[in-house]
């Protein structure tokens, strides 16, 4: 067994790691004989050294079973989607009740915020009651029940990924390809998938800056979990403006039940969650082509199925019964709303300063062990080419506050000519058990 400052040294000169090296680091975090400053000086020598192709799926498989790892004996195909993270990413919130309605099984395991991108799991800690970390039969039983269950890493699921993640989170680390691929992939190999849709995120707002910096995401997350023995497709979208025109945790709570009840459908947030539950669907057997995945989605929708079901995940896991139709009863309020105006067509969005703007307001965190103000954030953001003056909202929990999120809010957008429309969906990429489909 090597010692963890041996492991460390030999990457931080850029020597490759054996299986059996980072088996014995991984086993470490599990079990607390590597330090905190080890952890994070692991995270950096990786930062700047990489891993090779052996050395990620090494780290994948390692912290993937440094917990339980689920099985299920399910009528219907297990399937997931997950995202790197941006501004206004509500999708998996309304994607997963979705995709349940449509005959699939969504076992999502979510993450805290990271970096400057909001986290599934904190928009949910907005919610009151709500258990985002039950015991794995209470999980199970709640996915088998109601078809979905979005909850955080308990201490079974991936546990030295849980301890890594955090670290990341504050020691500048998060951009790390190599270790968001084994962080990624981990949860989902422990949670026992039979397919899973990657959303990549490229742009101002997003982990990866460039399109050459998110198609090698992908295609390092396609081949890693396909080396694993999971099916994974990925598609590149974009993030050089918010998704949804709300960012924080309660105020994307409240658009996703907008959304879900047909009260809200912008056009990029909806193309970009149909396309990716299209994929889960067609992965999970469930339909023949993306086209006709797309019908059945719109029609959960149209039904009210998803919705229902997105009521019943809520309401399974201590959530309020009555959530959907009365959001306004249950979901924390800010008790300052300005109204943030500029005029002028909007010509550009630094989107991770959106981000930032809302760790200011107290919606996000700086240590891991802060805690997050969920009433925070904005609504109504602006959007590239908009001219209606009306930049955002801002929710804040005082007036120094509002004042410092203003400030920011208008440093963020950039006033000339409409800028060219970027599509909402970029590029896929597919591994060999998606291409063969």
């Amino acid at each position: 067994m090597r010692l963890p400052q041996e492991i460390i040294r030999a990457k931080r000169d850029g020597l490759p790691l054996e299986p059996e090296a980072i088996g014995d680091f991984v086993r470490g975090l599990t079990d607390g004989t590597v330090g905190e400053g080890q952890a994070a000086a692991f995270a950096m020598a990786v930062f700047f050294r990489g891993l090779a192709l052996p050395e990620r799926v090494a780290l994948t498989r390692a912290m993937a079973d440094s917990g339980t790892v689920l099985t299920w004996a399910l009528p219907g195909p297990v399937l997931d989607k997950h995202s790197t993270g941006g501004i206004g990413d509500t999708v998996s919130l309304v994607l997963a009740p979705m995709v349940a309605a449509c005959g699939g099984y969504v076992p999502m395991i979510s993450g805290r915020g990271l970096g400057h991108t909001g986290g599934t799991l904190d928009k949910l800690g907005s919610i009151p009651g709500y258990d985002a970390t039950p015991g794995l039969d209470a999980f199970r039983q709640v996915v088998r029940r109601v078809g979905c269950a979005i909850i955080g890493q308990t201490a079974d699921l991936a546990p030295a990924d849980r301890r890594l993640y955090a670290i990341r989170d504050v020691t500048g680390t998060v951009e790390s390809l190599d270790l968001i691929t084994a962080s990624i992939l981990s949860k989902k190999l422990a949670a026992g998938l039979d397919g899973l849709v990657m959303d990549v995120k490229q742009g101002s707002g997003a982990f990866m800056a460039t399109l050459p910096e998110a198609r090698a995401l992908a295609e390092s997350i396609v081949t890693v979990a396909e080396g694993a023995g999971l099916r994974t497709s990925a598609l590149i979208t974009d993030m050089d403006a918010p998704l949804a025109s709300a960012a924080g945790n309660a105020v994307e709570v409240a658009y996703a039940i907008d959304y879900l009840k047909g009260l809200r459908r912008e056009p990029r947030f909806h193309a970009v969650t149909l396309a990716l539950a299209a994929e889960m669907l067609v992965a999970g057997g469930l339909a023949r082509h993306a086209a006709g995945a797309a019908e059945r989605l719109e029609a959960a929708l149209a039904s009210g199925r998803a919705a229902e079901i997105f009521a019943e995940m809520v309401a399974a896991l201590g959530g309020p019964a009555d959530l959907l139709n009365e959001p306004e009863t249950h979901l924390p309020t800010a008790p300052v709303r300005r109204a943030v105006r500029q005029a002028g067509t909007v010509a550009a969005i630094a989107t991770r300063d959106i981000g930032l703007a809302v760790i200011g307001l107290g919606g996000g965190r700086t240590r891991p062990e802060d805690a997050i103000d969920p009433r925070v954030g904005f609504t109504d953001l602006a959007g590239p080419g908009s001219s209606g003056g009306l930049l955002g909202i801002v929710h804040a929990a005082d007036e120094a506050a509002a004042d410092r999120a203003e400030a920011a809010l208008r440093a963020a957008y950039r006033m000339g000519d409409a800028p060219a429309e970027r599509p909402a969906i970029l590029e896929s990429v597919r591994g060999a058990g998606a291409a063969a489909a």
